[in-house]
């Protein structure tokens, strides 16, 4: 599939002033303290001012916005070098972040570390790591969409709930530290660093560029997605809403939140009329299909259809699921997920500079299913999950933090209704393997042909942690489970 890119993806920020706020002087202490770095030595709040958009985002009326503080130098330690950071302060309420650097090929060797004060309570968290490594979860590195030169490197982005203070720093990674989740480590695993740190002792370079971004998914609007809710939101449509929401128009009316799940026999029906041409009379005979699941639609969870770009990109068919987690912490509620997607949407385009959502489908805690990446979710979409093998792939995301946390068996039994569904559209047996070519990775170069089971991690394509090795574990009993969904 070649997709070909019909617009571009405005990406600066928000302009306002952070203002100095320090909290209890013995919280910053015994903070600073007890994960053995230095205290940060005062700092002047500054920002970076855009235009347009910096405008923009200030109308009340503009759902969500994005503030960008830029990392400045904060001590040397002689471990580490030197650390950069932002010292505490008050900003506006925002619930999501991550840091954020100029160039999308450099990998951050070190270790990111957050505190956050709540806005309702005024109390500061205590430090917490943040991933690291993230853009592993992008676009084909020769891809049109990774070619616009706006793509840029990240940490996952950590939901921290609505705050209004925020405190950071980044130590350089000294040594050869792995790839694992910092979030949620066992007591087998480390902080965080990636491959390629600075071996015997060296210090490594962070990447130029580095800046904290502050997110504010917005407020849903009034007719948000509410359990059992089927009928579609009333009022008027932009011209990108309407075309989100017609991609799943053989599916559901237009302007719908919630697309219904179907017995095993309407299904089977769907699939006929969805796919009747492409289907070889042994399918059209018996089709191995799961049923199809309830799944939130993106007017369901509240996209704001002018962040992404305007035209839908396609691959020629499904043949693999890549299973994820977010990276970005557990402590959500199932109805802060529209919340949460809402966040990872508005970082992926405006933060990270992609065209869209990376991902097709997220699954909250809950098992409930949501629409990601626009284009219709009957359709191969190319998403932006698992470089490297975007293309014949549909990419689905667990929403948390799995690297020690077991994944709640509602979350686990929505990625199998999900893969028995989605797979089923194109014939695949969920517990076969099927042949991939690789468009470039730390795996495996660009043009090997792999063979790889229908439904895989992420780091059976890549080498990272993701989906955390407590999901990954579950994906056997995935596999067997959506294979008894389609029938088999």
């Amino acid at each position: 599939m070649r997709g070909i890119l019909a617009s571009s993806i405005g990406v600066t920020c928000a302009a306002a002033l952070a203002l100095p706020s320090a909290p209890p002087a013995a919280a910053s202490a015994s903070s600073a303290s007890s994960a053995g770095a230095p205290a940060p030595v005062a700092d002047v709040a500054t920002r970076t001012a855009g235009t347009a958009d910096a405008r923009a985002d200030a109308r009340a009326d503009v759902p969500g916005s994005t503030r960008s503080l830029p990392l400045r130098p904060l001590t040397r330690d002689r471990a580490s070098g030197a650390v950069l950071g932002l010292t505490p302060r008050t900003v506006r309420p925002f619930s999501l972040l991550g840091v954020v650097w100029d160039d999308p090929s450099a990998d951050l060797h070190g270790r990111v570390q957050v505190r956050t004060r709540a806005a309702g309570t005024g109390e500061w968290t205590d430090w917490q790591d943040v991933e690291t490594h993230y853009t592993q979860h992008g676009a084909d590195p020769d891809s049109s969409e990774a070619a616009t030169g706006k793509a840029r490197g990240a940490t996952a982005p950590l939901w921290v709930g609505e705050s209004d203070g925020v405190e950071v720093r980044v130590l350089p990674q000294a040594g050869d530290p792995e790839d694992v989740d910092p979030l949620d480590t066992g007591p087998d695993e480390g902080a965080s660093g990636g491959e390629g740190a600075g071996e015997g002792g060296e210090v490594s370079t962070l990447p130029a560029g580095m800046r904290l971004d502050l997110v504010d998914p917005g407020e849903a609007e009034p007719g948000e997605f509410a359990e059992g809710a089927e009928e579609p939101r009333t009022g008027v449509m932009t011209a990108a809403a309407q075309a989100a929401s017609a991609a799943n128009s053989a599916l559901v009316p237009l302007g719908a939140t919630h697309i219904p799940s179907l017995t095993a026999e309407e299904t089977r029906k769907e699939l006929v009329t969805l796919r009747g041409t492409e289907l070889t009379e042994q399918q059209q005979a018996k089709p191995y299909i799961g049923p199809r699941p309830s799944i939130v639609t993106r007017r369901g969870w509240g996209a704001d259809e002018s962040l992404r770009e305007k035209s839908f990109v396609y691959t020629s068919k499904v043949k693999a699921a890549f299973v994820h987690h977010t990276a970005s912490g557990n402590n959500y509620s199932c109805s802060q997920a529209p919340s949460l997607i809402r966040g990872f949407y508005r970082y992926h385009t405006k933060s990270l500079g992609w065209r869209d959502i990376g991902y097709n489908f997220l699954v909250d805690k809950c098992g409930r299913i949501y629409e990601g990446r626009a284009g219709g979710v009957a359709k191969p979409v190319k998403g932006a999950h698992t470089m490297g093998f975007n293309s014949k792939t549909t990419g689905i995301a667990v929403i948390g933090s799995y690297g020690s946390k077991k994944p709640s068996s509602k979350a686990v039994k929505a990625v199998a209704r999900l893969t028995a569904w989605k797979l089923g559209l194109h014939g695949m047996n969920p517990k076969k393997k099927t042949s991939l070519t690789s468009g470039g990775g730390n795996l495996y170069a660009k043009g090997t042909k792999v063979k790889m089971k229908v439904i895989s991690g992420h780091r059976d394509g890549f080498n990272t942690s993701c989906p955390g090795g407590k999901l990954y574990k579950k994906l056997s009993s995935v596999r067997s489970k959506a294979a008894e969904y389609q029938g088999r």
